[in-house]
């Protein structure tokens, strides 16, 4: 072959291999496990005719050929809106059946990176703050849980857009947002005597910050023996729960609220309907918070429902700390099975919303509370208990498909980590 011919190839080489490292780091920036990430990266070499070699962490990809003489590595120094997950998704569809030119497929990673917002800050910041009254409704429906989550929600929703513009602010923002949180409402409690002492008052606001995504990957890796990526991310997770409850923790000093007070005492004020309103609620502000296109609310709801559903039956079979099983079980699988019909949005997209609703990590971060007021273990047993119901309910999901493709003997049919 002459000269030109091989640097030609060469080059067609290295595009190709750059596009796939950059297309690994960006689902990673969108939080695919890595397993995914992994297999979409293959598939996509394959598909080019090359032979790499592979390492995909939650923050860092490295493609390189065989023989060592071609390396190329992506950090995810960023992460990836919800919005943005949508093009990404079709993206990923594409890039292993080899018809995206690594050129073409480097311009539009390009051009999902720089999507704006659908909406104006200030309409995002009314997003979060309806979201928190929903979880509100779920979590806690008063009256004063509602006016509290309204209000909260709207500063916390400000100071997150704050935090992701400031570097040095997004890192203490758990702890900055918990502690400004439960200050006001311990504060207001102390002085009004409106009875809402319970740490649940919070958990609407906080919700942002609770890791209950990153925990059910955490697992999904940690059973594929993604050890590294599994644990880096389970730590994570612990470590925001613990700034959550550093946050409340002195803000009850300050307040003059005795850790014996931290309860989690649960009240319905308004009515067994209030739950129920609250998932519709929730979905609405969570367009309006993250902006998915819009003919997917009728899905963001549908899993939404699907999610709490599983979580209440999975609360009256198995008790409530096993209820994040039945939650994660049924999101999982009505996810897959509706996925994998034509002209429906991807697996990712579907379990996301659900995720957010089930706050697995929410459990944890109230008995983490408790934990460091009481140094109970009966409690930081019941605590990893219910951040881990949830993920083992995904991960059960996940068996039981593979298992149903393998009877039915249809191959195409792929679960979320293949």
């Amino acid at each position: 072959m002459p000269p030109e011919k091989d640097d030609l190839a060469a080059d067609r080489r290295a595009a190709a291999s750059r596009f796939v490292a950059e297309l690994g780091a960006t689902m990673s920036a969108a939080n695919y496990p890595v397993t995914m990430v992994r297999a979409v990266m293959e598939g996509t070499s394959k598909a080019y005719g090359l032979d790499n070699h592979f390492l995909a962490l939650p923050n860092y990809v490295q493609v390189g050929s065989p023989l060592g003489d071609s390396l190329y590595i992506a950090n995810t120094d960023y992460v990836l809106r919800y919005d943005q997950s949508f093009p990404l998704a079709q993206l990923v569809a594409r890039a292993p059946s080899g018809t995206v030119n690594p050129e073409e497929g480097m311009a539009e990673l390009e051009r999902i990176r720089n999507l704006d917002k659908r909406f104006p800050v200030w309409l995002t910041i009314i997003g979060y703050a309806v979201q928190s009254m929903g979880l509100a409704l779920i979590l806690q429906p008063t009256p004063w849980s509602l006016v509290g989550a309204a209000v909260l929600g709207l500063l916390v929703g400000a100071l997150s857009v704050v935090g992701r513009r400031v570097d040095s602010i997004g890192y203490m923002l758990p702890t900055i947002c918990a502690f400004l949180v439960a200050l006001i409402v311990f504060t207001f409690n102390r002085h009004w005597h409106v009875g809402i002492d319970s740490l649940r008052a919070l958990a609407a606001p906080l919700a942002v910050f609770l890791p209950g995504a990153a925990i059910t990957l955490a697992v999904i890796e940690l059973s594929t023996r993604h050890v590294v990526s599994g644990a880096s991310r389970l730590v994570a997770g612990f470590m925001q729960i613990v700034q959550l409850a550093f946050g409340i923790l002195i803000a009850a000093q300050v307040a003059g609220i005795a850790d014996s007070n931290l309860v989690t005492t649960e009240m319905n004020r308004l009515g067994p309907w209030a739950p129920f309103l609250g998932v519709a609620v929730y979905g609405l502000g969570a367009m309006l918070n993250f902006g998915p296109p819009t003919r997917f609310l009728p899905w963001m709801l549908l899993m939404l429902y699907t999610a709490y559903a599983g979580q209440w039956l999975g609360n009256a079979l198995l008790g409530s700390y096993a209820s994040g099983f039945g939650g994660g079980l049924t999101l999982i699988l009505f996810a897959l099975a509706i996925s994998h019909r034509p002209n429906t949005p991807p697996t990712v997209s579907l379990v996301l919303p659900g995720f957010w609703l089930l706050v697995p990590g929410s459990l944890g971060f109230m008995g983490m509370t408790q934990l460091l007021g009481t140094h109970s273990t009966a409690m930081f047993t019941a605590t990893l208990i219910s951040m881990m119901s949830i993920a083992v309910g995904v991960q059960s999901g996940l068996v039981l498909w593979r298992a149903a493709i393998q009877l039915t003997g249809n191959p195409r049919r792929r679960a979320l980590h293949d």
